[in-house]
């Protein structure tokens, strides 16, 4: 699967005629929030989420926060983003998210993370397992395949009937299963120790994270397996 502006013009959040050909969606139409929700807020999205120029941003200043989720919930996919964080900055990709905000305070609390960071200037680069693609805490990227801070990067997770694949810039960088005993053990071994409903349900909704940090996201796709 392709992202981004392709070689033969494509556009910003559009589909090529291939991509609609293998079942692929768009979740983000370069306009509106159609789709998308604060965690825990059905039906709305704060204002530090903007819009500007096909891009959705994280506008610190506005101090109206939160994780953007999807309305609809996911159980096997394959999810692709374009990402580009800020100096110092930090965000993530929280997926598997269940959406019950009185049990669970945040979409951390039940979702695993792909990580997105600038690697270089935020403290959580100096720690395994927190750089740019890393499963968070669970899993050290294979390559750093990570751009720089300004730069476009293009994450992509499928997830499939218990097994996982996160990529980034195209190539793999995390595979595991979320269906053994390795997978529990991990999370044993974790900082989601102490939070029973973390990688349990590996399916529901997909989160972009307010870390306080700004943030971009663009060609938000998705093909349902």
């Amino acid at each position: 699967m392709t992202s981004g502006l392709m070689a033969f013009g494509q556009g910003l959040n559009t589909l090529s005629k291939q991509e609609k050909k293998d079942g692929y969606k768009l979740l983000f139409d370069g306009k509106t929030f159609t789709g998308w929700h604060t965690y825990g807020k059905p039906g709305k999205v704060g204002a530090s989420w903007t819009i500007t120029d096909g891009v959705i941003g994280f506008d610190l200043a506005a101090k109206d926060g939160g994780d953007l989720i999807t309305d609809a919930e996911y159980v096997n996919y394959d999810f692709s983003v374009d990402w580009k964080i800020s100096p110092n900055g930090n965000s993530g990709i929280i997926f598997n998210v269940t959406e019950d905000a009185a049990k669970y305070h945040s979409t951390y609390n039940t979702g695993p993370e792909m990580q997105v960071l600038d690697d270089a200037g935020h403290p959580d680069g100096k720690i395994i397992k927190h750089n740019s693609g890393d499963l968070y805490d669970l899993i050290k990227s294979s390559v750093n395949v990570t751009k720089p801070v300004g730069e476009w990067n293009t994450a992509r997770i499928v997830n499939n009937r218990g097994l996982l694949q996160l990529y980034l810039n195209g190539s793999k960088v995390v595979e595991t299963r979320t269906d053994d005993a390795n997978w529990k053990a991990m999370i044993a071994g974790s900082k989601f120790k102490t939070m029973p409903g973390f990688g349990v349900n590996m399916q529901g909704r997909i989160a972009l994270q307010d870390h306080g940090n700004p943030v971009w996201f663009r060609n938000i796709k998705i093909k349902e397996l």
